[in-house]
């Protein structure tokens, strides 16, 4: 058979990507090929499972509406010729010997009736109008069958049912918003239980078909990691225990990162399949796991097993076999900021699948495909760099550093104490803080009159507040630091391993210190230098907020290249921060006081500001600190330099 081009809205589109190969088998809606208008990406799904007998266009062809795409060779035509006979040709002495053969194999099969939501697909955008409702209560209809079609404003999409059945209810009408998740109608069908095999050895494809409509199994198995192998060096579960849809069952780690791998359904871990330190590869089964009611109707694959297939000859036409209609079960969702992130990038949706099913969150994915769009192979990229990259902070480093000190004394004596633990972000900065012990550090101190520029800040602040924006003198600090950088590139480079040469950052990121609950963490402000006041406000008010509801990602934290620590209001006068390896230089910030100063007739009153700069003496000389504090204070006594 032929899978053709569906109607996509367009009058002709473009082969952008072709998703599969010659031999390939492909289950119902599973993505074939990418066509692309000028507008608009649409991943064309194959409508019947098969094995690919040959690919009709190439990548770059032109099509329209009805051009043949895919020929496929049918599944019953490869795993079990017989069954092309119609069974009303089979002489009726043969079909009494099929019929009989079936029934010492399998049980007869159980059949129950219930209602399934057919729910708006991952469709690529965050929302679209229903445009047309093309099915009415009562109406039968089939797997693939169009029931609605959804608009955006760039595209036209028909939306297919993914079960056969009968229409129940109707859940939308036209002129509706609707996004992904939302149920467009209820189908009523009939649920074929799959049969208990009495004599067959079930085949690992097999041992994933749930036994009966209420309760059955999956298998959840290794994904594709983009490394050959990797070992197991946790395992989170233990058998007996309920997991939701996406919770992490195990981590498997290379040799130099490591990956939580996720459960894909919600259920009970009846069977665990591999130990710690065990090499697993793609495809290797790690647990499996018992699922109940509609989640276990909803595990049945699109393809099913031949054993399970033969049985079901003995079924009357009039009772539907629905082996593959609730095989469109979405996989879990990201969580809700993730999700965001997600629908702004461009992408089909099997290249979304892909990117839940690994915990991927698309917005951090380099994109290869025309017009900034993400392909699968993007993803398997990401993932494979993930494994394969260096950490920041190696942790081995952390016992040589410790080891320095001695063991507490005995305290027993001088009334004891108590043992009470760190916070986690407390713990973790331990080894980071102690490789200051291996700078020779200096402090720098001056002072900035910010009179004028305070004064400035005091008439944008009102209208910076309607516009839900807090603006402090930090953003100007960080832009005036980032001005700066430009001009002095030692203080954001890096002393190379060779001790002997200087790496120069081509980019400025500035690690900013926010207090939180749990201790000090850094989120990183990405290039300042070009960004403006406003925009510089509004990005540090948003990694605060990060930083205190514990939403920092490990991307937040990393590549900077200087560091700005502020003591607000707390309260001092200077303070000597310490230089954050494997930067050279970290300014501080104490509150600003009004003080006298001589103006070469009397003192006037004007509001200083006391900066703190620490350097690493390795890489920066005195003389080159005082010069950078120097500029800083002009700077910031007249902020229309920055112009010049």
């Amino acid at each position: 058979m032929q899978i053709q081009a569906p109607d996509i809205g367009v009058d002709k589109a473009v082969v952008a990507e072709i998703l599969v190969k010659v031999g390939d088998h492909v289950a119902v809606e599973d993505s074939l090929l990418v066509l692309e208008s000028d507008k608009a990406a649409v991943e064309v799904p194959s409508t019947a499972a098969g094995i690919v007998k040959s690919i009709l266009v190439q990548q770059g062809d032109e099509v329209t509406e009805g051009v043949a795409l895919i020929e496929l060779e049918s599944e019953s035509a490869v795993e079990a010729p017989a069954n092309e006979v119609p069974k009303s040709e089979v002489p009726k002495a043969e079909a009494q010997t099929v019929e009989v053969t079936t029934q010492a194999q399998v049980a007869p099969a159980a059949t129950a009736s219930q209602v399934i939501d057919v729910k708006v697909p991952d469709i690529g955008v965050e929302k679209a109008l229903v445009a047309e409702v093309l099915v009415k209560v009562g109406d039968e209809i089939e797997a693939e069958q169009s029931i609605v079609v959804v608009e955006s404003d760039k595209a036209t999409v028909e939306v297919p049912s993914s079960i056969a059945g009968v229409v129940e209810t109707i859940q939308i009408k036209e002129g509706d918003s609707v996004k992904e998740g939302v149920v467009l109608i209820q189908v009523k069908t009939t649920v074929v239980a799959a049969p208990v095999v009495s004599e067959a050895r079930p085949t690992p494809v097999e041992a994933a078909v749930p036994i009966s409509a209420t309760t059955g199994e999956i298998e959840i198995t290794v994904p594709d990691l983009g490394v050959e192998k990797a070992l197991v060096s946790e395992i989170l579960v233990s058998v007996g225990d309920y997991v939701e849809a996406q919770q992490s069952l195990c981590v498997v780690e290379s040799d130099k990162a490591s990956v939580e791998v996720p459960s894909a359904s919600a259920g009970i871990v009846k069977a665990i399949h591999v130990s710690l330190n065990q090499e697993v590869r793609q495809g290797i089964a790690l647990a499996t796991i018992e699922l109940s009611g509609s989640a276990a109707a909803q595990a049945v694959p699109k393809a099913q097993p031949t054993v399970a297939a033969t049985a079901t000859t003995t079924v009357a036409k009039s009772q539907p076999v629905v082996a593959s209609q609730t095989a469109s079960a979405q996989p879990e969702k990201l969580s809700k900021e993730q999700e965001i992130a997600n629908a702004k990038v461009y992408a089909g949706p099997a290249v979304r699948k892909l990117a839940r099913e690994l915990g991927v969150v698309l917005g951090q994915v380099k994109a290869s495909g025309e017009h900034g769009r993400v392909i699968k192979e993007d993803v398997f990229a990401h993932v494979k760099t993930r494994l394969t990259a260096p950490q920041a902070a190696p942790t081995v480093q952390i016992a040589p550093i410790a080891s320095g000190l001695p063991s507490l004394p005995d305290f027993t004596a001088f009334g004891g104490g108590e043992v009470k633990a760190m916070t986690r972000l407390q713990q973790v900065s331990v080894p980071q803080l102690s490789l200051n012990n291996f700078i020779p550090q200096v402090t720098q101190f001056d002072l900035a009159d910010i009179t004028e520029l305070e004064a400035w800040r005091g008439e944008l602040k009102d209208g910076f507040k309607k516009q839900g924006l807090s603006l402090t003198i930090l953003a100007f600090i960080a832009k005036a630091v980032a001005h700066l950088l430009k001009e002095e590139p030692y203080f954001a480079g890096h002393l190379a391993d060779d001790q002997k040469s200087v790496l120069l950052r081509n980019e400025i990121h500035m690690g900013i210190a926010v207090a939180t609950p749990d201790g000090l963490t850094v989120p990183v402000l990405r290039n300042p230098d070009q960004k403006s006041i406003k925009q510089i406000a509004a990005e540090l008010a948003e990694l605060s907020q990060k930083a205190r509801d514990r939403k920092l990602s490990p991307k937040d934290l990393q590549g900077a290249n200087f560091t700005i620590t502020s003591l607000g209001s707390i309260g001092g006068t200077a303070f000597t921060p310490l230089v954050n390896w494997p930067q050279v230089a970290i300014l501080g910030i104490s509150p600003a006081t009004m003080q006298p100063v001589w103006n070469g007739k009397d003192f006037d009153p004007r509001l200083m500001l006391p900066l703190s700069l620490s350097y690493d003496h390795r890489v920066i000389n005195g003389a080159d600190a005082a010069r950078f504090t120097n500029k800083l204070t002009k700077l910031l006594k007249d902020i229309r330099n920055l112009l010049l």
